[in-house]
């Protein structure tokens, strides 16, 4: 049996002594040694910790070539004192403390800092442990199963340990660092947005301006898995920013800036100065509701760092034009919504735009099915369909729409005034 790794033998009965390198044992005359095909496993693994040591950190550089561009030596020194501590665990017959792991664990940090992926560093301790369990049942034969078994036993729950010790430190490391990292994409997010000093936030968080960035207002719907009884809509709403946070990193291939929660918010994608291909980023948007589950508007521009706060507040501005007029979802620039946006800038003109409708005012079973008429191009039985009425109900409310107001829906001449009156009430004129 293993013990639990929190105590040594007895009076230092067997406990190894340390010689260049070599674990040098003290005969225990209470517990006979581990033997594999005659051989004291223990003694033999820790003779050729030195070759095995090599041939793991050789094997890693083959399989993996970012190995090969780690310190040298290093790997084989890690690979040494990882094989040096399972012979005396052999020797001892026991589990590894917690600070024996510790260079493993310092070893992980290091390689997370580096960049190195976890499945590299975990696939490297593997490859060390199977050579090194390769090399003690070398050989072995029907006598040996009862010390094979025991051996097999004590590699599987070193590996386990160490595969613990090893992805905890390395995941520790990556939250520190991605905390940093964070903390100051958000300064930097902060004074773009703002129009403050951008050479102090560069300067103390070490983050580099892009040329231009694509500035993107978002509105998200809610996806199948946010609707669905007995799921966590936080969790899920939580898995569609993360899927979403993916997708803008993808556009191009730089980090996004973003201040987005499960309904939207805003995005700073860094990008050239040249223009982007707009045509493909509404193939981007499309792509990302599919990705997301659900309804997504999107409304963008692109704009040097000092222009961000008038870009944002170009594209907040274009996003509730396109929400309250209910178009569908999309990516959509000022050229998309020319008219509309003028209409709802603040003037005398738009409070007398809005007044053409004051009559309707109490009334929103007219107002709605204006709204529904006008956006469905004039077609009285879509317009039914929408609302859930009978078309003559809709040919009832036109014409009351007409009593009221002395505009008539059906009447091509009356709907630019129609719609830019509508938009100009949105507007809150």
């Amino acid at each position: 049996m293993l013990d639990d790794g929190t105590s040594g033998a007895a009076d230092g009965a067997g406990v190894p002594e340390s010689a260049g390198g070599r674990i040098v044992t003290v005969e225990d005359s209470t517990r006979p040694p581990l033997r594999i095909a005659g051989r004291d496993v223990a003694r033999s693994l820790s003779a050729s910790t030195g070759d095995l040591a090599a041939a793991v950190a050789a094997r890693l550089a083959d399989d993996m070539p970012i190995y090969r561009a780690l310190p040298a030596g290093e790997i084989e020194a890690i690979a040494f004192r990882c094989i040096e501590l399972f012979a005396t665990l052999l020797f001892e017959r026991r589990a590894p403390r917690e600070s024996e792991l510790a260079e493993p664990r310092n070893s992980a940090a290091r390689r997370a800092e580096e960049g190195v992926p976890l499945e590299a560093v975990l696939h490297a301790y593997h490859i060390g442990v199977e050579m090194a369990s390769a090399s003690l049942s070398a050989g072995a034969g029907p006598d040996d199963v009862a010390d094979v078994l025991v051996v097999n036993a004590m590699v599987l729950d070193f590996l386990r340990r160490l595969t613990i010790a090893v992805s905890s430190a390395y995941f520790d490391e990556r939250q520190i660092m991605e905390s940093q990292e964070n903390s100051g994409r958000r300064s930097l997010m902060s004074a773009l947005v703002a129009g403050e000093d951008l050479d102090a936030v560069v300067t103390r968080t070490g983050l580099r301006l892009a040329p231009n960035y694509l500035v993107l207002s978002l509105v998200i719907g809610e996806n199948e898995d946010e609707r669905r009884l007995g799921v966590n809509g936080t969790v899920a709403g939580r898995r569609k920013v993360r899927r979403l946070q993916a997708e803008l990193d993808r556009i191009t291939g730089e980090h996004a800036l973003t201040v987005i929660d499960s309904g939207g918010g805003l995005a700073l994608v860094p990008c050239s100065p040249s223009p982007p291909d707009w045509e493909h980023l509404r193939v981007v948007v499309e792509r990302l509701e599919r990705v997301l589950g659900a309804r997504l508007h999107a409304a963008g521009t692109t704009a040097p760092p000092a222009g961000v706060p008038e870009a944002v507040e170009q594209t907040t501005d274009i996003l509730a034009l396109v929400t309250s007029s209910r178009r569908p979802p999309g990516l959509y620039r000022l050229t998309d919504v020319l008219l509309d946006y003028q209409l709802s800038r603040p003037s005398a003109a738009r409070r007398e735009l809005a007044a053409l409708l004051a009559p309707l005012a109490g009334k929103p079973e007219l107002m709605q099915t204006l709204e529904a008429y006008i956006a469905s191009g004039l077609n009285r039985r879509a317009t039914a369909a929408t609302l859930a009425v009978h078309a003559n109900t809709v040919d009832y409310r036109m014409r009351r729409v007409l009593e009221l107001t002395g505009l008539n829906p059906t009447d091509p001449s009356d709907l630019p005034r129609i719609g830019a009156a509508l938009v100009a009430m949105r507007s809150g004129a």
